[in-house]
């Protein structure tokens, strides 16, 4: 059971007619396969629904978790039936590689407005550094050399997600191959590293996305700046509204979607309707991913801040089960 233990007791009781339970429970009898990436946290407004579909009856299976390419490909062939976390620009082509419109369907969104870009330290934006573009010459990129090689360390993107073919996209198009190093791998061992040069004083240079942790520990206008870039430029051609506070971040400002067959949102129109209706703002996961940041992190963890944000949030809660229930009477 996914749902935290204050919304696990149900009471039972003798007088509810069959019909009343049928529509209160729409989702009983059927179980939901969901898939989730390996972003620990993600998982907070994943159980967030969790919690929702088990309140309509559903039974939520053990989640899948997978690499975000491979969520995107197991929707389309059936081996999950929804994924909670699709970026609708940056992941457009996982989406188009997986069938697209044919097998799948965009439902939200469930959190809009997110982020994503380059960073500098405060002192370094200050010093007149606020473009990428500006790295292309090699005199500020030695600026931000963390191993003495004479190129710019950027701290980047994970192997396989989609912001890697974007920074990757970004080093040709603006011609910085030769002056910056794309550094990948676990993505928050390698911010622990920037963290920590950061504290001593050192230039850093690196991407990241809201809500996460990152922003709350190097807290942008006051820590760091976003980078400009010199100009538009995504892969594929992909034309996406890039501008944040009157600055061009390069990247698309994004909504996150649940992704879903069309199979199982054509078999369970309360899960369907839930899907569409369901929304956390971006505020409340970035507060609950820095809880996490501080060191409240442990599955338990999570299902408390889920109980905490359904108990702040009932009335909002409360709302999607009817609309959801109304749905599939």
């Amino acid at each position: 059971m996914f749902r935290p233990n204050i919304f696990a007791t149900l009471v039972a009781t003798t007088c509810l007619s069959a019909p009343a339970m049928a529509q209160d429970m729409p989702g009983e009898g059927t179980t939901v396969r969901p898939i989730i990436g390996l972003i620990a946290e993600e998982m907070f407004q994943a159980r967030v629904l969790f919690s929702a579909l088990e309140d309509l009856g559903y039974e939520v299976a053990e989640p899948q978790e997978v690499e975000i390419q491979t969520a995107h490909l197991a929707l389309a062939t059936g081996d999950g039936d929804f994924y909670p976390a699709h970026w609708e620009t940056l992941q457009s082509a996982f989406f188009d590689e997986s069938g697209g419109d044919d097998v799948l369907e965009r439902v939200g969104p469930f959190i809009e407005g997110t982020l994503q870009g380059y960073l500098v330290d405060k002192a370094t934006y200050d010093a007149g550094v606020t473009s990428l573009g500006d790295l292309t010459d090699p005199d500020v990129a030695a600026k931000f050399d963390a191993n003495g090689d004479g190129s710019a360390d950027l701290a980047g993107c994970v192997p396989g997600w989609g912001c890697e073919r974007v920074i990757e996209h970004h080093l040709e198009e603006y011609g910085l191959r030769d002056t910056v190093t794309h550094n990948q791998g676990s993505y928050n061992a390698i911010m622990a590293d920037v963290i920590a040069r950061h504290e001593n004083g050192d230039p850093i240079l690196y991407y990241t996305w809201t809500p996460y942790w990152v922003s709350g520990a190097l807290v942008p206008g006051e820590d760091v700046e976003w980078l400009e870039v010199p100009y538009t430029s995504l892969p594929d051609g992909v034309e996406a509204e890039t501008t944040f506070d009157g600055k061009n971040i390069g990247f698309a400002v994004d909504n996150i979607y649940i992704l879903a067959t069309d199979d199982f949102l054509a078999d369970n129109p309360a899960a369907a309707k839930l899907f569409e209706v369901a929304q956390i703002k971006i505020n409340d996961i970035s507060a609950q991913n820095k809880l996490m940041a501080d060191g409240a992190d442990s599955s338990d963890d999570i299902d408390q801040h889920v109980a905490d944000w359904i108990s702040e949030n009932q009335e909002t809660y409360d709302g999607w089960l009817e609309q959801a229930r109304a749905a599939a009477s």
